[in-house]
């Protein structure tokens, strides 16, 4: 067996804390005072935010790419709603996301993460936060939105984007719209859900009804806006 390596994140290091291969760096005493100042840290910065959305899409769109105009637009649409605007604090989508907000005069919050590559938070963030755990971070992502507004991006989003929809399937939160934008994106694994999961009964037809899919940033501001009168959000 090679030598036992550092971990290269906290994530690694308190999900691998079983592992020869990776050395221990810390106790379970330190790791779970670092997990609870990570979530009294954004409880105690994001209270009062009020009506939000939290927003997802690829760090890799630049300026130019039609994905960044649709992020920034969709933002400024959800802003002049009233909703403060929340991503994951990075560049690309996430920017033009935060700018979005900007735009309309609403909170931006940017919820960064550590990673191995350094990720700079975005100009546009007014109110920024870094983790260090992926999972404490989630839940600011779900706590403090009442819509998920998901554009094309890949495993990260796709991981919140499920993780959003199982927690509403199962009633650990309340339903609040998921919006995928950018439908043709979307459309192979919409079809893949009804033709397998559908129909080999995996989950029921109701349950793709909590996807919504709009390619129209005032659509989709129109979609939060009913979904959170629903859930009987504070305008």
């Amino acid at each position: 067996m090679p030598d036992a390596r550092r971990p290269a994140t906290f994530d690694e290091e308190i999900l691998n804390a079983e592992s020869p291969a990776v050395v221990s760096t810390e106790s379970e005493v330190a790791r779970l005072d670092r997990v609870r100042h990570e979530l009294d840290r954004g409880f105690s910065m994001l209270a009062g935010l009020g009506p939000a959305v939290s927003m997802f899409g690829s760090a890799r769109a630049t300026e130019d790419d039609p994905v960044y105009g649709l992020a920034r637009e969709t933002a400024r649409r959800l802003g002049r709603a009233g909703f403060a605007v929340i991503t994951g604090g990075g560049p690309g989508a996430m920017e033009a996301a935060n700018r979005g907000a900007r735009d309309a005069g609403v909170t931006s919050v940017g919820l960064n993460i550590e990673l191995p590559f350094e990720q700079a938070q975005n100009q546009y963030v007014d109110l920024g936060l870094t983790f260090h755990y992926f999972f404490t971070r989630k839940v600011m992502f779900v706590r403090y939105a009442c819509a998920f507004v998901v554009l094309p991006r890949g495993f990260g989003t796709l991981d919140e984007m499920f993780e959003a929809l199982t927690l509403i399937q199962t009633h650990k939160v309340r339903h609040f719209p998921v919006v995928l934008v950018e439908s043709a994106y979307w459309d192979g694994l919409l079809d893949w859900m009804r033709e397998r999961l559908v129909a080999e009964g995996r989950i029921a037809p109701a349950d793709l009804e909590l996807i919504r899919t709009s390619d129209d940033p005032g659509e989709v501001a129109q979609i939060v806006v009913q979904g959170a009168s629903r859930q009987a959000v504070p305008g």
